[in-house]
Formats: structure tokens, C-alpha cells, sequence
């Protein structure tokens, strides 16, 4: 549990470093030259769904992680459910893996800030460690072949049509 605890507390301490030297506009996603293979993960969601990347393959799949501690997390969670909203009838997965966290506690966000696309739980943290993470929020978008494409390091609009392009760009003709 104390490790938990570092992870999340370091994992803070980036994305707070990274958010405040990041300027207002939009961002776009950092191509990932060498195209290497997303770790796989199996995790459920709040209401007990399982949820694994291999459910994903032959489509992109645009993989948030956050946690409900984190500012730039929750003030970015619109905007993927806008994105969630436009791509769901286009063959795009979305997903935000909770990082550390329980169901009662992301409840309490969704309660607020209702979410429709999955939203699976890394309790014990061991899929943040496998994905190549350095703070949260970190967005990785998967090709259609299970390869990382896109990173997102920090805080999206990802409704922003230029950033819904890049991840259209990747679907199968």
C-alpha cells in the first residue's frame, strides 16, 4: 500500500511540473516512431466488467490514464466524452484506466461528471507500470494492430477536431 501511495505522490508531482508549464491552446499528440507493442491489460470496470485491450484489436483505441486526486484528470474528462460521443459510430475505442483508485470512489466523480465510455481500474497499479507512463493524465492512442501511436502527456481537448483527425488517420480502410 505505501508504495501505492509513492507511485501516486510522484506520478502528482510530474503532472503538476508538467501542467504548469504548459500553455492555454491546443495540443496536439506526440507521433511514437518506433511503434511498439501495448502492453495488454484485463481489468474491470466499477460495475464489474471486464475490460482487456485484445477487445480492441482491429480498431484505435485512444487509452486515458487518470485518477479523480488529479486536477488536469477531471478538467480533461469532458472532452473525451465529447470525443467518446463523436467517434463511438466510427469504430474508435475509448477507454480511461483508473489509476489506484476504488469503484466507490470514481463513482463519486462519474456522479458528477457522467462518463459512457469504460472506465476499468488499475487498483494495484500494475498497468500504469507497464505502459510507458511518466504523470498523469497520460493518453496513449493504439493503432489498429495493438502498436502505440500517439502520446498525450497532460491535459487534452479532446474534442478538438485537428486531434480527432490523428486518431481517424488510424483507422483501417
Amino acid at each position: 500500500m505505501r508504495s501505492i501511495v509513492t507511485l501516486i505522490a510522484a506520478l502528482y508531482l510530474v503532472v503538476t511540473a508538467v501542467t504548469c508549464s504548459a500553455g492555454k491552446g491546443v495540443e496536439q499528440l506526440t507521433a511514437l516512431r518506433d511503434h511498439t507493442a501495448a502492453p495488454e491489460f484485463d481489468l474491470k470496470t466499477p460495475d464489474g466488467r471486464r475490460v482487456r485491450l485484445s477487445d480492441f484489436r482491429g480498431k484505435p483505441l485512444i487509452v486515458n490514464f487518470w485518477a479523480t486526486w488529479c486536477p488536469p484528470c477531471r478538467a480533461e474528462m469532458p472532452s473525451i466524452q465529447r470525443a467518446w460521443e463523436q467517434l463511438k459510430g466510427e469504430g474508435i475505442g475509448v477507454i480511461a484506466i483508473n489509476v489506484g483508485e476504488d469503484a466507490e470512489t470514481i463513482a463519486q466523480f462519474t456522479d458528477k461528471s457522467p462518463v459512457t465510455f469504460p472506465m476499468p481500474m488499475d487498483l494495484q497499479s500494475r498497468v500504469v507500470q507497464a505502459w510507458p507512463v511518466r504523470g498523469l493524465p497520460t493518453t496513449f492512442v493504439v493503432d489498429s494492430e495493438g502498436r502505440l501511436a500517439y502520446l498525450a502527456t497532460g491535459e487534452r481537448e479532446w474534442d478538438d477536431p485537428q486531434l480527432l483527425d490523428l486518431v481517424r488517420g488510424l483507422t483501417k480502410d
